[in-house]
C-alpha cells in the first residue's frame, strides 16, 4: 500500500476537513497533487533465505512456516512476499498449489561490463546487472544435454583441463573445427574433429599427442558446448603445486 498525500496552498483553512476532497471549499483555493509511494521491501533478502532452504531442505516451506522463515507476523505477510516473488518470476504455483521455484529461481546477477584480465585504466565497474540464470549461458537444449567430466591433458592448449566438466550436447551431427565426445575405438575422448581425406580424426591440443585415426570405430556422442571449471582456494592450489606460501 502506499500513502496517499495531498499538498494545499498557502491559504490554510482552520478546523479543515481531514479529507478536504470531500470539503465544500472553493477548487481555486486548493492545489491537490496525488502519488503512491512504493513502501520498500526485502524482496532480495527474502529470496536468498528461501534460496538457502530449497538447497538444504530439498524443498520449499509451506505457506503456514514461511512468516516463521522469513521472519514476519503472520500468513498475511509471507502470502505478500511470495505474490510479489511469483510475479517477479522467481516462483510458481504447480497443479497441486504448491509453490516451485522456476528457471530464474536460481539467476545470478550479470555485470554489464567487460572484466579485463590484464591492465586496465579503471577498475570501477558501472554496477549494471541483469540476472541470468547459469545454466542458460551454456545449455541451448536441456533435453538432449549431458555433463561430462574431463580427465587428462590431451586439450590443455585449448583451456581444458583435467578436472573440468564439458558441457555436451547429445548429437551424430557434428562438423570440422568442434570439440566433440566421442568414442573411438572402444575408448570414450575428447577432441577437436577434423578431416583428412574424408575421413575423420580427432586432433588434440597438446603436443605430445597425436591425432587419433580411427582404425575401426567412430562413434560421436555430442558437441561440447561449453567447459565448467570451479577454482579451489589459491592457498590449496599452491599447496599442491608445491609453492611456499
Amino acid at each position: 500500500m502506499g500513502h496517499l498525500f495531498s499538498l494545499f496552498s498557502n491559504r490554510a483553512i482552520a478546523g479543515a476537513n481531514p479529507f478536504p476532497w470531500r470539503a465544500a471549499i472553493p477548487f481555486k483555493s486548493i492545489q491537490t497533487y496525488t502519488y503512491w509511494m512504493t513502501r520498500p521491501n526485502k524482496d532480495a533478502s527474502h529470496l536468498k533465505v528461501l534460496r538457502e532452504h530449497l538447497v538444504q531442505e530439498k524443498v520449499l516451506p509451506s505457506y503456514a512456516k514461511l512468516g516463521a522463515l522469513l521472519g514476519l507476523r503472520g500468513k498475511a505477510g509471507a502470502y505478500k512476499v511470495i505474490q510479489r516473488l511469483v510475479s517477479a518470476g522467481y516462483l510458481e504455483h504447480t497443479s497441486g498449489g504448491r509453490l516451485a521455484p522456476t528457471d530464474s529461481f536460481f539467476a545470478l546477477p550479470m555485470l554489464d561490463d567487460t572484466l579485463h584480465a590484464g591492465l586496465v585504466e579503471s577498475t570501477s565497474w558501472s554496477g549494471g546487472v541483469a540476472a541470468q540464470a547459469l545454466d542458460r549461458l551454456l545449455v541451448e537444449q536441456p533435453a538432449s544435454t549431458v555433463l561430462v567430466p574431463v580427465r587428462g591433458d590431451s586439450m590443455i592448449e585449448a583451456g581444458v583441463l583435467d578436472g573440468d566438466t564439458a558441457v555436451v550436447e547429445r548429437t551424430e551431427n557434428a562438423e570440422a573445427g568442434d570439440f566433440v565426445a566421442a568414442l573411438v575405438d572402444g575408448q570414450y575422448t575428447v577432441k577437436e574433429l577434423r578431416f583428412e581425406h574424408r575421413r575423420p580424426v580427432l586432433v588434440p591440443h597438446n603436443k605430445q599427442y597425436e591425432t587419433i585415426r580411427p582404425q575401426q570405430e567412430l562413434q560421436i556422442l555430442g558437441v561440447v558446448r561449453g567447459i565448467v571449471r570451479r577454482y579451489e582456494q589459491g592457498r590449496r592450489s599452491a599447496r599442491k603445486r608445491g609453492e611456499n606460501l
